[in-house]
């Protein structure tokens, strides 16, 4: 029989030792549950993801998150913590051939060993419908246990027949405290990092390394590796690791950021938010992590102008003649002096005062229009620009506003007296909503001379 299916079979691929040429990132996976670092939020004891490892039930399970935060790890880990064969599959390089033989090889195991077989397929939403169809009969049956990976929210990019059979954990950058801790293990440890190779590293540089890699514990450890290998030793041998040293290895921070995906979602939903909650300083730090990460100004500006009418309003209706302001000026001058005007804007915005009175009356007519009974144009307000509409009564008793003083009359205009404009006492809303109180005294008084 094949070695693949021996009783000896490691758990999990055993961790590469030092000197094998393996990089120093995939040298430290973790080994244990224990020594993972940070997933608190879905691997502390009692949440769910720890309890149905421990009790070894799971069918399904799809990890999603920023690269670098040790998604394939616990994948690993779990196979070895419920004593199951691991199986990777990669979503770019493998095919329907590829499920099929593990598929196989998972039955195999099963029928002569009674052995559980964990299919990990890395980058799940780089298969097509159609791979991932072939994966539900063999969940369903329990022929393999299944764990996908992905950095694109599955909710969007996974079938929904596979999201409703699995269980769905996002898991979250790393806390530059958590890196900082995998960085000093890395240098101590002789077995699988940087131990025993008279290397000193200095607190500030380790914290620099982990500031800069963003959450991403890889891009951590090779910059690590990168400064070892790198750097000369001095007469004594000694290899030093300073604030400067780690500066030169990881040279420019690279912001966690899709331009498609949930960080361009999710940080421009924080933005706009910080906006309506009056948060200047929120609102310029989620515009900067745009503009670093390469966001179109375009986009930005966009939203600028929808939260100056949706957020701002009539509160302030000089906010939406700067947000179109700023939009023309970044475009006239590109970037980067174009993010000037985009601060300006941001800033005047979160600053203002806010109304949503216009948005929300529009929604509440809205809602009548598509509801309710579709009311006529009373004859009064009807067209008369064509011939015969005097003699079908249209226009007839119309008073014209401008032949009264204050240039306003009452008169009906919507039937049914109805409303949907409730204005606030929010910066120049006041007084539209004095004046608009005083107006609609006066219809009042004509609807009930009327009636």
């Amino acid at each position: 029989m094949d070695e693949l299916f021996a009783d000896d079979e490691p758990e999990a691929p055993p961790p590469a030792r030092k000197g094998s040429h393996v990089p120093l990132a995939a040298r430290m996976r973790p080994r244990t549950l224990e020594e993972y670092a940070g997933q608190q939020h879905v691997l502390a004891e009692g949440k769910l993801l720890r309890r149905a490892v421990e009790a070894d039930r799971f069918t399904a399970l799809i990890f999603f998150g920023p690269p670098g935060v040790g998604k394939t790890s616990l994948a690993q880990l779990i196979a070895q913590r419920t004593s199951s064969r691991f199986v990777n599959l990669s979503g770019v390089e493998s095919n329907v051939a590829d499920i099929r033989k593990a598929v196989e090889g998972a039955e195999t195991a099963r029928r002569l060993h009674g052995r559980t077989t964990t299919l990990f397929v890395d980058e799940i939403h780089r298969f097509n419908k159609s791979q991932q169809d072939v994966l539900l009969p063999w969940i369903e049956r329990g022929t393999v246990r299944f764990i996908g990976a992905t950095t694109h929210n599955p909710f969007f990019y996974v079938n929904s027949p596979l999201i409703s059979r699995s269980q769905v954990f996002q898991l979250e950058a790393l806390a530059t405290e958590d890196i900082v801790k995998l960085l000093r293990t890395a240098v101590e440890d002789e077995e699988r990092g940087l131990g025993g190779e008279n290397l000193t590293v200095s607190d500030e540089a380790l914290h620099h390394l982990a500031v800069m890699a963003d959450g991403d514990a890889r891009k951590a450890l090779s910059a690590l590796e990168l400064a070892a290998i790198t750097t000369p030793p001095d007469a004594a041998g000694q290899v030093a690791i300073n604030l400067e040293v780690a500066v030169e290895s990881i040279q420019k921070k690279t912001v966690v950021y899709d331009g498609d995906g949930d960080a361009h979602y999710d940080t421009i939903s924080a933005f706009i938010k910080s906006i309506r909650g009056s948060d200047p300083d929120a609102a310029l730090y989620w515009l900067a992590k745009m503009l670093y990460a390469g966001e179109d100004f375009r986009f930005i500006a966009r939203r600028l102008i929808i939260a100056a009418s949706e957020d701002i309003g009539l509160a302030d209706s000089n906010a939406l003649r700067v947000a179109i302001d700023a939009w023309q000026a970044a475009e006239m001058v590109g970037l980067p002096e174009g993010r000037i005007p985009l601060a300006h804007a941001t800033v005047y915005l979160a600053t203002a005062p806010k109304s949503n009175s216009a948005y929300a009356a529009l929604g509440a007519a809205m809602k009548e229009v598509t509801e309710g009974r579709t009311l006529a144009v009373p004859v009064h307000l009807r067209s008369t620009g064509y011939q015969g509409a005097k003699d079908l009564g249209h226009g007839r008793d119309y008073k014209y506003s401008h032949d009264f003083e204050g240039n306003f009359v009452p008169q009906a205009y919507l039937p049914e007296g109805r409303r949907f404009y409730t204005p606030t006492v929010n910066g120049q809303e006041l007084r539209i909503k004095e004046r608009l109180d005083f107006w609609r005294q006066q219809f009042e008084a004509v609807v009930k001379s009327q009636g």
